[in-house]
Protein backbone atom coordinates (compact mmCIF):
# COMPACT_ATOMS: atom_id res chain seq x y z
CA UNK A 1 0.00 0.00 0.00
CA UNK A 2 1.22 3.67 -0.90
CA UNK A 3 1.56 4.39 2.51
CA UNK A 4 4.29 5.15 5.82
CA UNK A 5 4.19 3.69 9.50
CA UNK A 6 4.65 6.75 11.28
CA UNK A 7 8.48 5.69 12.19
CA UNK A 8 9.47 5.44 8.68
CA UNK A 9 8.42 9.16 7.68
CA UNK A 10 11.60 10.36 8.30
CA UNK A 11 13.43 8.38 6.73
CA UNK A 12 11.52 8.44 3.62
CA UNK A 13 11.50 12.06 3.86
CA UNK A 14 15.00 11.89 3.83
CA UNK A 15 15.33 10.13 0.23
CA UNK A 16 11.76 10.57 -1.24
CA UNK A 17 10.51 8.52 -4.07
CA UNK A 18 11.11 10.86 -7.08
CA UNK A 19 7.93 8.86 -8.56
CA UNK A 20 5.47 9.77 -6.46
CA UNK A 21 3.52 12.81 -7.68
CA UNK A 22 0.75 13.18 -4.92
CA UNK A 23 2.10 13.55 -1.01
CA UNK A 24 -0.55 13.01 1.59
CA UNK A 25 0.66 14.33 4.70
CA UNK A 26 -1.68 13.85 7.90
CA UNK A 27 -2.06 13.68 11.56
CA UNK A 28 -3.40 15.46 14.47
CA UNK A 29 0.25 17.38 15.03
CA UNK A 30 -0.49 20.31 12.68
CA UNK A 31 2.83 21.64 13.61
CA UNK A 32 4.42 18.57 12.28
CA UNK A 33 2.47 17.87 9.33
CA UNK A 34 3.40 21.20 8.16
CA UNK A 35 7.02 20.97 8.95
CA UNK A 36 7.05 17.55 6.66
CA UNK A 37 5.47 18.54 4.06
CA UNK A 38 7.44 21.68 3.70
CA UNK A 39 10.74 19.20 4.13
CA UNK A 40 9.35 17.26 0.98
CA UNK A 41 8.88 20.18 -0.65
CA UNK A 42 12.11 20.89 -0.28
CA UNK A 43 13.25 17.71 -1.03
CA UNK A 44 11.97 18.16 -4.78
CA UNK A 45 13.29 20.63 -5.53
CA UNK A 46 10.44 23.00 -6.30
CA UNK A 47 10.80 26.78 -5.53
CA UNK A 48 7.58 27.77 -3.49
CA UNK A 49 8.15 31.63 -4.29
CA UNK A 50 7.82 31.54 -7.74
CA UNK A 51 4.06 32.40 -8.57
CA UNK A 52 4.03 30.97 -12.27
CA UNK A 53 5.00 27.15 -10.82
CA UNK A 54 3.81 27.12 -7.57
CA UNK A 55 0.29 27.18 -6.02
CA UNK A 56 -0.89 26.96 -2.38
CA UNK A 57 -4.88 26.50 -1.91
CA UNK A 58 -6.81 26.04 1.20
CA UNK A 59 -8.89 22.72 1.30
CA UNK A 60 -12.69 24.65 1.50
CA UNK A 61 -11.55 27.13 -1.35
CA UNK A 62 -11.09 23.92 -3.93
CA UNK A 63 -14.13 22.09 -2.34
CA UNK A 64 -16.03 25.04 -3.31
CA UNK A 65 -14.91 24.84 -6.87
CA UNK A 66 -15.49 21.30 -8.14
CA UNK A 67 -12.81 20.24 -10.66
CA UNK A 68 -10.42 23.12 -10.06
CA UNK A 69 -8.06 20.68 -8.34
CA UNK A 70 -8.18 18.69 -11.58
CA UNK A 71 -7.74 21.51 -13.65
CA UNK A 72 -4.41 23.17 -11.67
CA UNK A 73 -2.97 19.67 -11.65
CA UNK A 74 -3.35 19.61 -15.15
CA UNK A 75 -1.93 22.96 -15.90
CA UNK A 76 1.45 22.82 -17.97
CA UNK A 77 4.08 24.33 -15.70
CA UNK A 78 6.12 27.76 -18.00
CA UNK A 79 8.97 28.03 -16.68
CA UNK A 80 9.67 25.04 -14.38
CA UNK A 81 9.94 21.16 -15.21
CA UNK A 82 7.21 20.39 -12.71
CA UNK A 83 4.17 22.98 -10.80
CA UNK A 84 3.55 22.66 -7.16
CA UNK A 85 0.25 22.46 -6.16
CA UNK A 86 0.31 22.44 -1.97
CA UNK A 87 -3.25 22.18 -0.65
CA UNK A 88 -3.85 23.26 2.97
CA UNK A 89 -6.41 22.30 5.70
CA UNK A 90 -7.29 19.20 4.30
CA UNK A 91 -10.45 16.68 5.99
CA UNK A 92 -13.18 15.78 5.24
CA UNK A 93 -13.71 17.34 1.88
CA UNK A 94 -15.92 14.82 -0.04
CA UNK A 95 -15.23 16.64 -3.38
CA UNK A 96 -11.21 17.13 -2.69
CA UNK A 97 -11.39 13.28 -1.75
CA UNK A 98 -13.09 12.05 -5.06
CA UNK A 99 -11.03 14.41 -7.53
CA UNK A 100 -7.98 13.17 -5.59
CA UNK A 101 -9.02 9.34 -6.18
CA UNK A 102 -9.22 10.62 -10.05
CA UNK A 103 -5.37 11.53 -9.88
CA UNK A 104 -4.31 8.90 -8.11
CA UNK A 105 -5.84 6.77 -10.41
CA UNK A 106 -4.29 8.86 -13.66
CA UNK A 107 -1.03 10.95 -11.89
CA UNK A 108 -0.23 14.37 -12.98
CA UNK A 109 3.16 14.30 -15.54
CA UNK A 110 3.69 18.21 -14.92
CA UNK A 111 2.69 18.45 -11.00
CA UNK A 112 3.47 17.68 -7.64
CA UNK A 113 0.25 17.71 -5.34
CA UNK A 114 0.91 17.83 -1.41
CA UNK A 115 -1.90 17.65 0.64
CA UNK A 116 -1.68 18.91 4.76
CA UNK A 117 -4.36 17.10 6.43
CA UNK A 118 -5.54 16.61 10.62
CA UNK A 119 -6.26 13.48 11.88
CA UNK A 120 -7.56 10.80 9.37
CA UNK A 121 -9.06 7.77 10.72
CA UNK A 122 -8.67 4.53 8.75
CA UNK A 123 -11.05 4.17 6.13
CA UNK A 124 -11.32 8.13 5.25
CA UNK A 125 -12.28 9.07 2.05
CA UNK A 126 -9.12 11.01 1.38
CA UNK A 127 -6.49 8.87 3.07
CA UNK A 128 -8.04 5.80 1.59
CA UNK A 129 -7.67 7.43 -1.87
CA UNK A 130 -4.10 8.05 -1.69
CA UNK A 131 -3.27 4.56 -0.15
CA UNK A 132 -4.78 2.92 -3.16
CA UNK A 133 -2.38 4.57 -5.48
CA UNK A 134 0.94 3.36 -6.69
CA UNK A 135 2.06 6.95 -7.55
CA UNK A 136 1.20 8.81 -4.66
CA UNK A 137 2.01 8.49 -0.89
CA UNK A 138 0.65 8.75 2.63
CA UNK A 139 2.25 9.86 5.75
CA UNK A 140 0.66 9.28 9.38
CA UNK A 141 2.42 12.59 11.88
CA UNK A 142 1.81 12.07 15.20
CA UNK A 143 2.76 13.77 18.74
CA UNK A 144 6.16 14.25 19.20
CA UNK A 145 8.44 12.51 22.23
CA UNK A 146 11.38 12.05 23.38
CA UNK A 147 14.05 11.97 20.90
CA UNK A 148 11.62 14.33 18.52
CA UNK A 149 11.61 16.65 21.59
CA UNK A 150 15.15 16.79 21.40
CA UNK A 151 15.62 17.15 17.83
CA UNK A 152 13.60 20.41 18.01
CA UNK A 153 15.31 21.82 21.00
CA UNK A 154 19.17 21.11 19.19
CA UNK A 155 17.94 22.40 15.84
CA UNK A 156 17.01 25.39 16.94
CA UNK A 157 19.61 25.78 20.11
CA UNK A 158 22.34 24.93 17.10
CA UNK A 159 21.26 27.38 14.78
CA UNK A 160 20.72 30.45 17.03
CA UNK A 161 24.61 29.86 18.15
CA UNK A 162 23.67 28.73 21.93
CA UNK A 163 24.11 26.09 24.22
CA UNK A 164 21.82 24.57 27.45
CA UNK A 165 22.62 22.52 30.12
CA UNK A 166 21.04 19.39 31.16
CA UNK A 167 19.51 20.90 33.94
CA UNK A 168 18.05 23.92 31.95
CA UNK A 169 17.35 20.70 29.04
CA UNK A 170 15.31 18.76 31.68
CA UNK A 171 12.95 21.85 32.85
CA UNK A 172 12.67 23.20 29.16
CA UNK A 173 11.11 19.75 27.86
CA UNK A 174 8.63 19.25 31.24
CA UNK A 175 7.03 22.88 30.28
CA UNK A 176 6.82 21.31 26.20
CA UNK A 177 4.04 19.54 25.01
CA UNK A 178 3.16 16.92 22.14
CA UNK A 179 2.59 19.18 19.49
CA UNK A 180 5.01 19.77 17.51
CA UNK A 181 4.27 23.51 16.69
CA UNK A 182 3.38 24.49 20.23
CA UNK A 183 6.44 22.90 21.13
CA UNK A 184 8.80 24.52 18.41
CA UNK A 185 7.57 28.15 19.06
CA UNK A 186 7.66 27.55 22.58
CA UNK A 187 11.87 26.88 22.28
CA UNK A 188 11.47 29.59 19.56
CA UNK A 189 10.70 32.48 22.47
CA UNK A 190 13.44 30.52 24.50
CA UNK A 191 16.04 31.39 22.13
CA UNK A 192 15.04 34.44 20.77
CA UNK A 193 14.89 35.65 24.53
CA UNK A 194 18.40 34.40 24.76
CA UNK A 195 19.66 35.31 21.69
CA UNK A 196 23.52 36.82 22.03
CA UNK A 197 23.94 35.67 25.81
CA UNK A 198 25.94 32.49 24.48
CA UNK A 199 23.78 29.80 27.17
CA UNK A 200 20.10 28.86 28.04
CA UNK A 201 20.55 28.69 31.59
CA UNK A 202 17.99 27.56 34.46
CA UNK A 203 16.29 30.87 35.11
CA UNK A 204 15.70 31.71 31.51
CA UNK A 205 13.76 28.10 31.02
CA UNK A 206 11.73 29.36 34.13
CA UNK A 207 11.12 33.07 33.11
CA UNK A 208 10.53 31.72 30.00
CA UNK A 209 8.16 28.49 30.09
CA UNK A 210 7.64 28.20 33.73
CA UNK A 211 4.55 28.44 35.81
CA UNK A 212 3.70 32.62 34.78
CA UNK A 213 -0.03 32.37 35.12
CA UNK A 214 -0.45 34.36 38.36
CA UNK A 215 -3.89 36.10 38.48
CA UNK A 216 -2.21 39.44 37.53
CA UNK A 217 -0.90 38.26 34.51
CA UNK A 218 -3.82 36.18 33.63
CA UNK A 219 -6.03 39.12 34.13
CA UNK A 220 -3.64 41.41 31.61
CA UNK A 221 -4.38 38.92 28.79
CA UNK A 222 -7.57 38.44 29.43
CA UNK A 223 -8.10 41.90 28.71
CA UNK A 224 -6.46 42.45 25.66
CA UNK A 225 -8.21 39.25 24.59
CA UNK A 226 -11.74 41.27 25.19
CA UNK A 227 -10.44 44.48 23.90
CA UNK A 228 -11.57 45.46 27.32
CA UNK A 229 -8.49 48.39 27.78
CA UNK A 230 -9.75 49.60 31.49
CA UNK A 231 -9.58 46.47 33.07
CA UNK A 232 -5.52 45.74 30.78
CA UNK A 233 -4.34 49.17 32.25
CA UNK A 234 -4.93 48.75 35.45
CA UNK A 235 -3.60 44.74 35.73
CA UNK A 236 -0.12 46.15 33.89
CA UNK A 237 0.59 49.31 36.22
CA UNK A 238 -0.03 46.73 39.13
CA UNK A 239 2.40 44.25 37.74
CA UNK A 240 5.01 46.51 36.38
CA UNK A 241 4.57 48.26 40.05
CA UNK A 242 4.84 45.43 41.68
CA UNK A 243 8.68 44.83 39.78
CA UNK A 244 7.91 41.91 37.87
CA UNK A 245 9.10 42.25 34.32
CA UNK A 246 7.12 43.30 31.61
CA UNK A 247 8.25 40.54 29.49
CA UNK A 248 6.18 37.96 31.81
CA UNK A 249 3.13 39.13 30.43
CA UNK A 250 4.32 39.33 26.38
CA UNK A 251 5.17 36.02 27.21
CA UNK A 252 1.91 34.65 28.41
CA UNK A 253 0.11 36.62 25.54
CA UNK A 254 2.33 34.71 23.09
CA UNK A 255 1.00 31.33 24.85
CA UNK A 256 -2.65 32.28 24.73
CA UNK A 257 -2.21 32.98 21.08
CA UNK A 258 -0.43 29.76 20.03
CA UNK A 259 -3.28 28.19 21.69
CA UNK A 260 -5.90 30.15 19.74
CA UNK A 261 -3.66 29.70 16.56
CA UNK A 262 -3.86 25.46 17.73
CA UNK A 263 -7.73 25.97 17.83
CA UNK A 264 -8.69 28.82 14.95
CA UNK A 265 -6.77 26.02 12.89
CA UNK A 266 -8.80 23.03 13.73
CA UNK A 267 -11.69 25.39 13.42
CA UNK A 268 -10.44 25.62 9.64
CA UNK A 269 -9.53 22.40 9.35
CA UNK A 270 -12.39 20.49 10.36
CA UNK A 271 -15.39 23.08 10.30
CA UNK A 272 -15.99 23.34 13.73
CA UNK A 273 -17.97 25.88 15.90
CA UNK A 274 -15.70 27.74 18.45
CA UNK A 275 -17.80 26.12 21.08
CA UNK A 276 -16.83 22.69 19.99
CA UNK A 277 -13.28 23.24 19.61
CA UNK A 278 -12.83 24.71 23.19
CA UNK A 279 -15.29 21.96 24.36
CA UNK A 280 -12.52 19.41 23.39
CA UNK A 281 -9.84 21.21 23.91
CA UNK A 282 -6.05 19.60 25.56
CA UNK A 283 -5.11 20.56 27.70
CA UNK A 284 -8.38 21.61 28.87
CA UNK A 285 -9.44 25.53 29.10
CA UNK A 286 -10.76 26.42 32.74
CA UNK A 287 -14.59 26.43 32.41
CA UNK A 288 -14.61 30.28 33.64
CA UNK A 289 -12.26 31.10 30.61
CA UNK A 290 -14.37 29.16 27.89
CA UNK A 291 -16.65 31.80 26.85
CA UNK A 292 -13.62 34.34 26.81
CA UNK A 293 -11.95 32.09 24.29
CA UNK A 294 -14.56 31.05 22.35
CA UNK A 295 -15.12 34.97 21.43
CA UNK A 296 -12.04 35.16 20.97
CA UNK A 297 -12.15 32.67 18.47
CA UNK A 298 -14.71 34.32 16.58
CA UNK A 299 -13.03 37.33 16.60
CA UNK A 300 -9.72 36.51 15.53
CA UNK A 301 -8.98 34.75 12.05
CA UNK A 302 -6.28 32.38 11.13
CA UNK A 303 -3.75 35.28 9.35
CA UNK A 304 -4.42 37.73 12.14
CA UNK A 305 -3.36 35.43 14.89
CA UNK A 306 -0.54 35.03 13.14
CA UNK A 307 0.21 38.39 12.84
CA UNK A 308 0.23 38.92 16.44
CA UNK A 309 2.02 36.33 17.39
CA UNK A 310 5.13 38.39 15.03
CA UNK A 311 3.99 41.57 16.90
CA UNK A 312 4.70 39.82 19.95
CA UNK A 313 7.75 38.02 18.79
CA UNK A 314 8.96 41.75 17.71
CA UNK A 315 8.28 43.55 21.28
CA UNK A 316 9.85 40.64 22.59
CA UNK A 317 12.71 41.05 21.13
CA UNK A 318 12.68 44.52 21.60
CA UNK A 319 12.59 44.50 24.99
CA UNK A 320 16.18 42.53 25.02
CA UNK A 321 17.70 44.70 22.91
CA UNK A 322 15.99 48.02 24.67
CA UNK A 323 15.81 46.97 28.51
CA UNK A 324 15.47 50.73 29.70
CA UNK A 325 12.22 50.42 27.07
CA UNK A 326 10.87 47.10 27.93
CA UNK A 327 7.35 48.75 29.74
CA UNK A 328 6.93 50.80 27.16
CA UNK A 329 7.51 48.53 24.40
CA UNK A 330 5.51 45.54 26.04
CA UNK A 331 2.21 48.26 26.89
CA UNK A 332 2.39 49.45 23.33
CA UNK A 333 2.66 45.96 21.35
CA UNK A 334 -0.26 44.86 23.68
CA UNK A 335 -2.34 47.92 23.55
CA UNK A 336 -2.42 47.71 19.66
CA UNK A 337 -3.51 43.94 19.88
CA UNK A 338 -6.36 45.17 22.76
CA UNK A 339 -7.76 47.18 19.88
CA UNK A 340 -7.20 44.83 17.61
CA UNK A 341 -9.82 42.65 19.15
CA UNK A 342 -11.74 45.24 20.18
CA UNK A 343 -12.39 45.29 16.14
CA UNK A 344 -12.68 42.27 16.11
CA UNK A 345 -9.22 40.88 15.29
CA UNK A 346 -9.89 40.70 11.18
Amino acid sequence: MAQKKAHEVDSWLAKPDPAISIVLVYGPDRGLVAERAALFVERAGLDTNDPFSSLRVDAAELEASPGRLLDEAATVPMFSARRLIWVKGAGAHKQLAAEVKALVAEPPRDSLVVIEAGELKKGAALRTAVEGGAGAMALPCYVDEGKAIDAVIDGIVAREGLAIGLEARQALRANLGGDRLATRSEVEKLALYCRGSGEIRLEDVRAMTGDVSGLGIDDAVDAVLAGNGATFDASFTRLVSAGNHPFLVLAAAMRQFHSLQLLRGEMDAAGKPASAVVASARPPVFFSRRRLVEAALQRWSGAAIARALERLHAAVLLTRQRPDLAAATARQALIALLVESARGGR
